[in-house]
């Protein structure tokens, strides 16, 4: 009896002890199974705050009002270096006060360039910043972009409207033409037989530079105007142009241009066709027309200050957007600088150091 009482406790200890152990490992494997949730939990906690940052990323480009924070930046094609420096000076500034932007290029085709205010008014663009494809054909873009909430800023070239865009800043090229023409009839002594090659035509800028060279030649009777042809402020043109003007007029003392570009490809209609002391001038201030002027290929040019009128252009977008005003008056002139062999070194980029 004792001995059954012995075996019975013994069996009971046993059944203790298994019992104890069977639920330490029920416990661990509830253990064990809830760790993979609860990491899985987690992940999906990081993953939803990084999805969260992401769009919180993507939402500082976005106004409340929906608009984005994207100023579009539309100018003639950068082949044309005045042109390409105005989108890298705007895409620079644009970029240090905290905007994205849209470059886009309408090669002076004024329908290519309403595509392209289409375009911007898409994206709901907050800014347009325009060197136009034509004073009068601009005006209707601007319009359009306007009634859509979007404000244009202008530069280098005005439109035939005030009140469209909210800013318009040239370069004073009435001011650039005079300063041109006076060292233009200095240089060739006040007399002398000369040509002049005219930009394209539907470019206010055009008129406004050649009535500029006019107001100051035209005083001269002993200079001689033997040609005027327009050579689209192309370079390719305005070689093929002279080619032909001194194949007639193998005399000339001077050639005076719209542009830099057009002077370029005068400059190399001359030196092919072996002429020699020809005074040709240009107005731009373009690095390509420096280095010829420091050569003496090209006597000057005036130096329109393309990088700082795209500049101010948008930091007047920025106020606009910020306040509604930009202080300033929509027109606004800024003063070109003549580039002789004496400066020329100063001159890069479109950019005068003093």
């Amino acid at each position: 009896m004792k001995n059954t009482k012995k075996v019975l406790a013994l069996v009971l200890t046993l059944a203790v002890s298994l019992t104890t152990a069977l639920a330490g490992c029920a416990s661990s494997t509830v253990a064990s199974s809830a760790a993979p949730a609860a990491a899985s939990s987690e992940t999906a906690s990081v993953a939803a705050s990084a999805a969260s940052q992401a769009v919180v990323s993507a939402a500082e480009w976005v106004k409340a009002d929906g608009a984005s924070k994207i100023i579009a930046i539309i100018t003639p094609s950068h082949s044309n270096p005045f042109f390409k420096s105005e989108a890298e000076a705007a895409d620079t500034k644009a970029k240090e006060l905290g905007y994205q932007t849209l470059v886009l290029v309408h090669d002076d085709d004024p329908t290519k360039q309403a595509e392209l205010f289409d375009t911007a008014i898409a994206k709901k663009a907050c800014a347009i910043i325009c060197d136009n494809a034509g004073a009068d054909a601009t005006v209707a873009a601007v319009k359009k972009a306007r009634a859509a909430g979007i404000p244009t800023f202008l530069i280098d070239r005005e439109i035939n409207e005030t009140g469209a865009a909210i800013s318009q800043i040239v370069a004073n090229n009435s001011q650039g033409a005079t300063v041109g023409a006076q060292k233009f009839v200095d240089a060739m002594g006040e007399k002398g037989n000369y040509v002049e090659l005219t930009g394209k035509q539907s470019d206010t800028n055009a008129s406004v530079r050649s009535k500029g060279y006019h107001a100051v030649m035209d005083q001269y009777p002993d200079m001689k105007m033997v040609a005027q042809q327009c050579a689209n402020w192309e370079q390719t043109e305005a070689y093929s142009k002279m080619e032909s003007i001194i194949q007639a007029n193998k005399d000339i003392k001077g050639v005076i241009c719209g542009n830099d570009t057009m002077a370029m490809g005068a400059a190399a209609a001359v030196k092919a066709a072996g002429l020699k002391n020809v005074v040709i001038v240009g107005l731009d201030g373009s690095d390509d027309v420096r280095d010829a002027i420091k050569t003496g290929d090209i006597t000057a040019t005036s130096m329109q200050p393309a990088y700082q009128i795209s500049q101010m252009a948008v930091e007047q977008a920025d106020q606009y957007i910020k306040t509604g005003k930009t202080g300033v008056d929509e027109k606004q002139l800024v003063d070109c600088v003549l580039i002789t062999k004496e400066n020329a070194s100063k001159l890069s980029g479109f950019k005068y150091s003093a």
